[in-house]
């Protein structure tokens, strides 16, 4: 697999808490989108990426996985 795969062109909304870390999927395969549940050991060419959290808020998570500003949603999903 070269490329990521797009469960969905729309971004995850999700309400994160300060100090807590996420990790997100960014191969596509993941049950658990927009997070990482291992399924990119399939291909070795994807690894999850973390993110920290530094307060509490909603954020969007990117469901295209072809964003330029992983793990957030830039709109790139409109153009595919």
């Amino acid at each position: 697999m070269n490329k990521p795969i797009s469960p969905q062109k729309s971004p995850y909304k999700v309400m994160v808490e300060k100090g807590k870390t996420y990790f997100w999927c960014t191969c596509g395969l993941s049950n658990k989108q927009p997070f990482c549940d291992g399924s990119h050991k399939k291909d070795a060419k994807f690894r999850s990426l973390k993110y920290l959290a530094d307060e509490t808020k909603e954020v969007f998570f990117c469901g295209c996985k072809m964003t330029e500003h992983s793990p957030f949603c830039d709109g790139t999903h409109s153009k595919l």
